[in-house]
């Protein structure tokens, strides 16, 4: 009995040990955000899929470039805020209502019950993310693009957009934990779906983390599916349903890249 313990216990350390290795070469190869890329560069992934390729040439009449991000489960997070602060620093009067909304958001979390010391330093580099690419700064907005890509790809401030993005998204789900509980599978509750599955870093999103942090921010957002479905024309969804898209995603299988419309 004791050699089957052995040989499990050795299968799991080579398990992690090839997991680790896997993380530490998509870090060293891969930055959390690339630069624009032709959005033909997806048919090279699929060598020769038909079905994929027919729908990555679908998406080309329609969007330009891919701008792609690091597959860490904060793919989502990463590219919403990239997307969307890219936006907003060509449109001055949006930016500086983004900006109020965002330095009030750290006392609507703290009356949701947040605990204000874990809030400070997370809203503090949110904010200065924020500060760094404004457009009204010298250099105008192409001096604020640059500092985006910059401030994105430095992962002291980029991941903790992430987490503050987080909290806004379980804030809101707690904010409004009746609606919410009919999107969450299985026998989860509001408090711990929160608390397992949007707060943490790594955790992948889903539709629910979607429309939770769009509504938080009073932002719209398009994404399109790139998958194997039956259709022959990529899926499009917009959230929340109805809103007039300012950030545009693909998603293949777990994993969200930027979209950039013709």
């Amino acid at each position: 009995m004791e050699s089957v313990g052995n040989n499990t216990g050795n299968c799991d350390e080579l398990i992690i040990k090839q997991q680790r290795e896997i993380e530490k070469e998509i870090i060293e190869s891969t930055p959390l955000v690339s630069e624009e890329l032709p959005l033909t560069c997806l048919v090279a992934e699929y060598n020769g899929d038909v079905v994929l390729t027919a729908k990555i040439e679908d998406l080309a009449g329609k969007y330009k470039y891919i701008r792609r991000t690091r597959p860490d489960g904060n793919c989502f997070f990463r590219a919403f805020a990239y997307s969307y602060l890219e936006n907003l620093v060509t449109n001055s009067r949006a930016y500086h209502d983004f900006r109020i909304l965002a330095e009030h958001s750290k006392d609507k979390l703290i009356q949701l019950g947040f605990p204000s010391f874990t809030l400070e330093d997370f809203h503090g580099t949110f904010m200065d993310v924020i500060n760094r690419v404004s457009p009204d700064n010298i250099g105008g907005s192409l001096q604020a693009k640059n500092e985006l890509h910059c401030v994105f790809n430095d992962q002291g401030y980029s991941d903790y957009v992430v987490v503050y993005l987080r909290l806004i998204t379980s804030g809101k789900l707690q904010e409004n934990a009746e609606f919410y509980q009919h999107f969450i599978e299985g026998d989860l509750s509001i408090e711990e779906f929160r608390h397992q599955e949007v707060e943490p870093m790594f955790k992948e999103s889903d539709h629910i983390h979607i429309i939770a942090l769009c509504t938080a921010l009073g932002v719209g957002v398009r994404v399109e599916y790139l998958d194997r479905g039956e259709s022959g024309t990529v899926k499009t969804h917009d959230f929340p349903e109805g809103s007039q898209p300012m950030v545009y995603l693909i998603y293949r299988p777990g994993h969200y890249d930027i979209l950039y419309p013709n």
